[in-house]
């Protein structure tokens, strides 16, 4: 390893005008602009453009799923039983995870080849044209089964564009990090999951608000099914422009940009990251699982629960109600995702996530007590204290275990197949995790009970915890590797 030459200039202009760090320099870290004596990008710049772009990315999700549970089963899957168009309705909810590791191959192969930047920017653009198409889709009541197959087609364009997102903010966040605070770092992209998720039902819950719609005696000639529920998917089109502006004034990685300078790309990042880091994208997607599984069932799973009549085995509770426990319990997610970080750098990774995996289980063990219509109650009588319970301690949870992911996934590959090898682990956790999950918890309280539901958690759960005690502690692992020579 050459020693760093102080009288040089660790960054210098390429002929493209990317920002690429001089060979001669090998700062381990490679994270620490200040080094430079060019003008570094702010670092309020680059949380912004981290943050934004998973916020708008989250929002378009979570309106999806929001509509999957409340309108897209009158609009898009009529014709049978209640129950039976709740459950084609999230199987489409889940389409888009079958897309998402797709998406994480496509733009990682461009964000390990071309660079971080423009790959985000890619992702953006797939995930708000196809939401705002969304918006402007006709219903099964005016085409037929022609409206179900174009929304599953968005859907799934929704998918690719969120799996490229995720790994290149994540990315963007942790190579530009200081050595020793990381996890901390990089926990501004996990922000824009609560986020996302306040903006999309705040606005679902002031437009139900405003059209004095009512989930339990839906019409259809309600005007918030004629044409309301369209408003969230094309205002993303708004937001989409915002996030576009702020990532096209950053600048490439540093740690990225010496892998450039070193000629340490290489041609086919995907066969390389499945052919050197199997083992790692194995134990990736399973340290995501638990994370995934409780995240899903505190958002989409709870939502169908709750609002859901005796058809489905639900609680018959009202649609604005409910979602105002929600939004109020998600604050806590967010909440908990910085301390998270800080406790990851404070006493590492692997310990941090294993406690925490812990208590998912010793929580789902508890859903009987929490959710179980006799204690809840049902309709007008449901006991809103303990619903507000469970949401605040699964969502304080769901802080705890998604905030150093950002971190801990990206620092299990090299720099050379990073952003394809954290995005393949991410999003193969989703469909493990996330897409089945709405689908066999609706199943599970049809056929079981709602304590079933919580087992299925702590299965997750115990997979997790497994993947962590075999998973090395990355904590204080260099972001820069010798990608070429890495096994």
């Amino acid at each position: 390893m050459r020693t760093s030459d102080s009288r040089t200039d660790p960054r210098r202009d390429d002929d493209d005008g990317v920002v690429v760090v001089d060979p001669s320099v090998s700062d381990p870290t490679v994270g620490t602009p200040a080094a430079a004596t060019t003008a570094p990008v702010p670092r309020s710049r680059i949380i912004f453009a981290s943050l934004i772009g998973t916020t708008i990315e989250f929002y378009d999700f979570y309106i999806f799923a929001t509509a999957a549970v409340s309108v897209f089963p009158l609009l898009f899957f009529a014709g049978g039983d209640s129950g039976t168009a709740l459950l084609a309705s999230m199987a489409t909810f889940g389409t888009a995870f079958i897309a998402r590791p797709l998406g994480s191959v496509i733009f990682g192969h461009y964000g390990d080849r071309l660079g971080r930047k423009v790959t985000l920017v890619g992702a953006l653009l797939t995930m708000g044209i196809a939401t705002f198409l969304i918006g402007l889709l006709p219903t099964i009541h005016q085409i037929g089964l022609w409206a179900p197959a174009m929304l599953t087609i968005m859907r799934f364009f929704q998918g690719i564009g969120l799996g490229g997102e995720w790994s290149g903010a994540a990315l963007l966040a942790a190579e530009t990090a200081k050595p020793g605070k990381r996890a901390f770092a990089a926990m501004w992209p996990q922000l824009g999951a609560p986020f996302g998720f306040i903006l999309a039902n705040g606005v679902f819950l002031l437009l139900t608000t405003w059209f004095a719609y009512d989930s339990t005696a839906a019409e259809l000639s309600d005007p918030f099914l004629v044409w309301g529920w369209r408003i969230p998917f094309l205002l993303s089109i708004v937001m989409v422009g915002v996030g576009l502006y702020v990532r096209l004034r950053i600048e490439e990685t540093p740690v990225f940009a010496k892998a450039v300078a070193q000629n340490e790309r290489v041609k086919a990042p995907v066969s390389e990251v499945f052919r050197k880091n199997w083992w790692e994208i194995i134990l990736g997607t399973f340290i995501m699982l638990a994370t995934y599984g409780l995240f899903y069932l505190m958002t989409t799973w709870i939502l169908s629960f709750a609002i859901g009549g005796e058809a489905t085995g639900g609680l018959g509770y009202g649609y604005r109600s409910f979602l105002i426990l929600q939004v109020i319990a998600i604050l806590l997610f967010a909440a908990f995702i910085p301390i998270a970080g800080y406790l990851a750098d404070r006493f590492g990774r692997r310990r941090m996530l294993i406690t925490t995996t812990a208590g998912i289980i010793l929580f789902g063990l508890s859903f009987g007590w929490w959710l179980s219509p006799e204690a809840m109650g049902t309709g007008d009588g449901l006991d809103v204290v303990r619903m507000l319970g469970f949401l605040c301690v699964g969502m304080a949870l769901m802080g705890l275990t998604f905030g150093p992911m950002s971190a801990v996934l990206p620092e299990l590959f090299p720099t050379h197949t990073r952003y394809t090898g954290s995005g393949v682990a991410y999003n193969f956790s989703a469909i493990l995790g996330a897409a089945l999950t709405p689908f066999v918890a609706v199943w599970l309280v049809q056929h079981f009970s709602v304590a079933w539901v919580g087992y299925y958690l702590v299965g997750l759960s115990v997979l997790t915890i497994i993947s962590l005690i075999l998973s090395p502690e990355t904590s204080k692992k260099s972001l820069y590797t010798d990608g070429v020579h890495h096994h």
